[in-house]
């Protein structure tokens, strides 16, 4: 099985005639993600790499059968994108842009609530189901279909995880996003990887600014049947009492410190390492 992106999964690609988007896509293409249109304003009625492009999502709903789409759109172009993809009720959509206005977000927000989208990110590398489908920027090269799920907070030490995890390869990886406000927490995703017969085991990569880490600690430990997790929390070399300038430090005046989150997420049940090589160890003491 696999957690929101498999072999089956539909892909349009906002923004598919850009630079970027080009490079990944068709990366994306030649690992078998069944990537099935795209849309870039004034191109539509073209091909690109031999898919039909639309002007925008509700054009191509009108002729076409898709249930997920990447965002490759500049980072103010992102809340038109998402009212495109909410509006056509599209089940997935991962956003890859960098620094999306708050307001933005605060928008966005409020659109997905009540709607049928799920929204992974900003700024994020996106979800790779190893060889069944790459929705973002991940480097196809680097995972290996297995058992442990991955859920990351920070977009670089994604790919720290993904190897420290290579003797048991990946179920799926998901980068939720690091921008200070993104569409779906630790919580929503857990969820799904407790549920997914194929994830033996979770890997949580947690930052130092906002509380997404405390929520899904208590998520985790209200559960009753339940996976192992091994958590690492990054920052902690962060000066006591520095702040990010996020909402979350802002209102606890940078009283919740890296080791007070690391304590939160071990008291809920949790295997926290302090160092991120030191998940490979955590996870072989595992026995999966």
């Amino acid at each position: 099985m696999s957690v929101l992106a498999n072999k089956n999964t539909r892909i349009l690609v906002q923004g598919i005639t850009g630079t970027q988007a080009s490079f990944h896509v068709r990366r994306a293409l030649a690992g078998g993600t069944q990537i099935v249109a795209g849309t870039s304003p004034k191109r539509g009625g073209e091909e690109y790499f031999g898919l039909p492009v639309f002007n925008n999502l509700r054009e191509a709903k009108k002729q076409i059968e898709f249930d997920s789409c990447v965002q490759f759109v500049p980072a103010m172009g992102v809340k038109a994108a998402m009212r495109e993809a909410v509006e056509a009720e599209v089940e997935l959509v991962v956003s890859i842009a960098q620094g999306v206005p708050v307001h933005d977000m605060l928008e966005i927000k409020s659109m997905l609530k009540g709607s049928k989208t799920m929204m992974i990110g900003p700024n994020t590398p996106g979800i790779i189901t190893p060889e069944e489908a790459s929705l973002g920027i991940f480097p196809e090269n680097i995972v290996s279909k297995g058992c442990i799920g991955i859920i990351s907070r920070a977009s670089t030490l994604s790919y720290e995880a993904v190897l420290e995890t290579q003797e048991f390869g990946q179920s799926t990886v998901i980068g939720l996003g690091d921008d200070m406000i993104i569409g779906s927490d630790y919580r929503e995703i857990m969820q799904r990887f407790m549920a997914d017969e194929a994830t033996k085991a979770l890997v949580i990569i947690g930052k130092a600014d906002n509380s997404y880490e405390q929520a899904a600690a208590e998520y985790y430990a209200s559960l009753e049947n339940k996976k192992p997790v091994v958590a690492f929390v990054a920052g902690i070399a962060l000066p006591y009492g520095h702040t990010m300038g996020y909402a979350h430090d802002i209102i606890t005046h940078g009283r919740v410190t890296v080791t007070d989150k690391k304590n939160i997420m071990r008291e809920s049940g949790m295997i926290v390492v302090d160092n991120i090589n030191d998940i490979h160890k955590a996870l072989a003491d595992l026995h999966l």
